[in-house]
Formats: structure tokens, C-alpha cells, sequence
């Protein structure tokens, strides 16, 4: 709720005492102004609870009936008198004023401070911002859910949340969806506008008066090609709230009126896709250009996972069934977290690439899904795995063995202190200074330990092949060194 006199007059630490305007409590406060003039009304903007101490009245007092006709006609929300100060009582006279002219007056203890009402005022506001975001946080999440299922479900979404009438159009003017159904919202009632608003830009809207109601109708458009329009018809005003509500719901609809128009686009470009992948169509050869023409242009990237999440990926992605996982081309500059939103399971992503490229990205991207297994956490960019011959190691079966290599150590109850021994004694080339220095233990508990792990391990750590093996061992277990 916002800042409201009679929620002020009801807050027990600011002792204010309302003296005229009972019915005028419920008055919405828009700010706090603090003012000794004769006449702030320069200064106001309409809907301020004003203050003031009457400190220039004291030698000599102005016209207070002209004072608060003034305040009046500025629209202010209260005065609030501050006694005790220059005044030890609220004036008569400005208490006839204010009830002659229907302005809220309150009376001000000496002991409240005028900042004190500010802060209040300023709190309640801030309260009102935060869970107004947060309604129209909550109210565009579920429009962008509804949107999943497609143009129609945004539609009676937004009436829902509104309160409103809605009419989706195609781009000709004829309605494709009312909501709520059966509501007298149409085309006519907009007459020549949508003709007017197909050329001034995607950001243009106008507003007309329909059947006792106001009607807000918009481009949908992602570009300057308007696929449709969007009407709103409510009893009053747009707060702004519904404002960005409506402008999100524009968004998504835009959207997804262009995927609808780009849809036998989209379907020959994953048959495109799926031909690459299966290597019947080679991407090199003359006659296929038109064919790749379809397809996000390049660089690209590809996504491997288990499954899609929704009926419809966006407009420039392109989802595959390649081998019985799933297959995702985007642009090279889609965020990870995007990609992962649209994927389940273990989402691995490849380097970028061209369509010549596709199979080595294919590889890229399996690898790195299988690292997404295995850690168990986000999406994985090939590009974040170790390369070279690491790299190669760096599967379901390097893991295995090197799990299998260090079985004995991590079999005992000081595993742990045994594998970081290693790994130390390893980096250090064998330097047993140096390498107690970065475990930070005396050198003979370091020796003490080495001959546990040479009883374990039955090697010869002198083996510069034992060494590396070791060492690869340990990076693909703990995946550090």
C-alpha cells in the first residue's frame, strides 16, 4: 500500500494529530516538502504533505485563508503545522481555512521531528516500489512460462493479470484470440490505427476510446516487419506496473508471431542439420549453399544433451536427433546458461566452428557432455577442458583408471594426506625440501609417508613413465596439480 495521512496519523512514533479532513485520510501522500514560505506553491508539484512552523507568522501573520486557498488549487495531499516551535497552538484561523477549502490539516508535536515524517514517508514508498517489482517480476515470469505454449496462453495470461480485455490480430487487422473469450473487443474499434502504426515503428502505440473504455493497441514486430498487433481495453489507466507488463507481453508475442512466420524456415533448417550430422550432405559443395543458407550463420556452436525442455526452441536455434542424444546448433555468441535452459541433462558445448568443422564440434561437444556428467554441476564449453594429451585421457575410461592406478591409496584412512603427499613430492620433481615446504610438514613425516606409498604402490617412483602416469593419475582424480 503507499504512504496514505491516515496511515501517517495511525503510526504511533510521529504523534500527529489530524485537526480538519477526517474523510481526507485515505489520501495517497507522493512526498514530504518542508516549507516556512508564504507561498510554496511555486515549489510543489500536487500530492506533497507540506509542513510548516509558521515561523515568519509570528511578527506578522499572512492572509491564512488565501495561504491554504493556494495549497488547495495546488493540489496538495495535507499540511502538516508544527506547534511549540514559533507557535505554541495550531492557529484558528488556518484550521477554518483548511475546513472551508477540504484540505487534511494536522497538528505536529514539538517533539516530532519534520525529518522523522519524511523518513516514514520514504520508507512506506520504497516498501511499495520493491513489492510493486516484485509483482511485476512474478506477473512476467509467468507470462514468459505461458508463452511456452504459445501465443494464445499470453494472451488470456495478460487479460487475467490486467483485468483486462485483449485482442491478438494478424498483421491484416483480423483477430486471432480474444481473451478473456467472448469480450467485445475488435478490430473496428481501432479503425484506421493499426494502418498508421504499421509504418511508424515498433516501438509506436496509440490509444482510443471504445465502448466507454480506453484501448492501448501496438506493433508486434522484431524488426520493421509487423507481424501483428496487440489491444488492450481497460476501464482505466495503465499504471506503470501494467505498463511493463503489457510491454513484456508484447515482446514475447512479437516473438513468437515471428518463429510462427519463420516456422517451415526452422524445419527445413533442422532437416539440413540432421543430412550434416549424418554426413549426407557435404557442406562444401556447390549445390549445398542454399541448403546451408538456412542455417544460423556462422560461427557456430554445438550443444549435446539428452533432451530438449519445450515444444519450440527460439528463432536461430536449431535442435537435431542425432544417434539417440540431442543435438543443438546455435551462434557462436549464445550464453551457455541460454543453451543449458533449453537442453536436459549434462549439457556439453563445442568450440566454435564452421558448417565444414560440424563433425570435430559434434566430438567437441560429446566430450565436454560427458565432463558435464561427471561433475555433475552446469553446462561445459569444450574450450574449459584440458587439451593435449590430458585432453585425451580426459574420459570415462581415463577416469577409470586412474581411479584404479590410485585404488590402494585411497583405499586407506590417511588417503587423502597420501594423495597430496604425491601430488607434492611429483610437482616438486622429488626435491623433499620442497615439496614438505608446500604440504608445510617436516621433511621426515614427508619420507615416512613416501614409504608408505612406494609399500602400496609397488613402482619404482625413480620410473620417469611412473612418474608421468602417476601424475596424469592425479590430475584427472582431483583435477588440479
Amino acid at each position: 500500500m503507499p504512504p496514505t495521512l491516515g496511515g501517517l496519523v495511525r503510526t504511533p512514533s510521529l504523534g500527529l494529530r489530524p485537526l480538519t479532513g477526517d474523510e481526507g485520510l485515505e489520501r495517497t501522500v507522493g512526498w514530504v516538502a518542508v516549507s516556512e514560505l508564504t507561498d510554496p506553491t511555486p515549489y510543489l508539484a500536487g500530492g506533497e504533505l507540506l509542513l510548516t512552523t509558521g515561523v515568519r507568522w509570528a511578527d506578522s501573520r499572512p492572509d491564512l485563508r488565501e495561504y491554504v486557498r493556494r495549497l488547495a488549487r495546488r493540489d496538495i495531499a495535507g499540511l502538516g503545522f508544527g506547534v511549540g516551535v514559533a507557535l505554541e497552538r495550531t492557529p484558528e484561523k488556518l484550521r477554518e481555512a483548511a475546513a472551508e477549502f477540504g484540505v487534511v490539516l494536522l497538528e505536529v508535536a514539538r517533539r516530532t521531528p519534520f525529518i522523522a515524517i519524511g523518513k516514514e514517508v520514504s520508507r512506506v514508498l520504497a516498501k511499495e516500489e520493491y513489492e510493486g517489482l516484485s509483482r511485476a517480476f512474478t506477473a512476467q515470469r509467468d507470462l514468459t512460462r505461458a508463452a511456452l505454449t504459445g501465443a494464445e496462453a499470453v494472451v488470456d495470461r495478460l487479460a487475467r493479470d490486467l483485468g483486462a480485455r485483449v485482442l491478438l490480430m494478424a498483421a491484416d487487422g483480423s483477430p486471432r484470440h480474444t481473451a478473456p473469450a467472448g469480450a467485445a473487443l475488435r478490430p473496428q474499434d481501432l479503425a484506421g490505427e493499426l494502418e498508421r502504426l504499421k509504418t511508424a515503428g515498433p516501438r509506436a502505440s496509440v490509444a482510443v476510446t471504445a465502448g466507454g473504455d480506453r484501448v492501448w493497441a501496438q506493433p508486434l514486430a522484431t524488426g520493421r516487419r509487423v507481424r501483428g498487433f496487440l489491444a488492450v481495453g481497460t476501464g482505466g489507466p495503465l499504471g506503470p506496473e501494467q505498463r511493463t507488463l503489457v510491454n513484456a507481453a508484447v515482446s514475447l508475442l512479437s516473438l513468437e508471431l515471428e518463429r510462427d512466420a519463420h516456422g517451415d524456415i526452422a524445419r527445413m533448417g533442422e532437416g539440413v542439420l540432421a543430412a550434416l550430422l549424418a554426413g549426407a550432405l557435404d557442406p562444401a559443395h556447390p549445390g549445398a549453399e542454399r541448403l546451408v543458407a538456412v542455417l544460423p550463420p556462422t560461427p557456430v556452436v554445438v550443444a549435446a544433451a539428452d533432451g530438449v525442455q519445450g515444444a519450440h526452441p527460439p528463432h536461430g536455434v536449431l535442435v537435431a536427433d542425432h544417434e539417440g542424444r540431442t543435438v543443438l546448433l546455435a551462434s557462436a555468441d549464445t550464453p551457455a546458461a541460454a543453451l543449458a535452459d533449453l537442453l536436459d541433462g549434462p549439457v556439453g558445448i563445442s568450440e566454435p566452428a564452421d558448417y565444414t568443422g560440424l563433425a570435430v564440434a559434434l566430438a567437441q561437444a560429446e566430450r565436454a557432455r560427458e565432463a558435464a556428467r561427471s561433475r555433475g554441476g552446469g553446462p561445459v564449453r569444450a574450450a574449459e577442458l584440458p587439451g593435449g594429451l590430458l585432453g585425451l585421457a580426459d574420459t570415462p575410461a581415463g577416469a577409470r583408471m586412474a581411479e584404479e592406478l590410485l585404488a590402494p591409496l585411497l583405499a586407506e584412512r590417511s588417503g587423502a594426506e597420501l594423495l597430496a603427499s604425491l601430488r607434492a613430492y611429483l610437482a616438486a620433481s622429488g626435491r623433499w625440501d620442497a615439496a614438505a615446504d608446500a604440504l608445510g610438514v617436516h621433511r621426515h613425516t614427508l619420507r615416512y609417508r613416501m614409504r608408505r606409498i612406494r609399500d602400496l604402490l609397488p613402482v619404482d617412483l625413480d620410473d620417469p613413465d611412473v612418474r608421468a602416469e602417476l601424475w596424469m593419475a592425479l590430475r584427472l582424480h582431483g583435477g588440479r596439480a
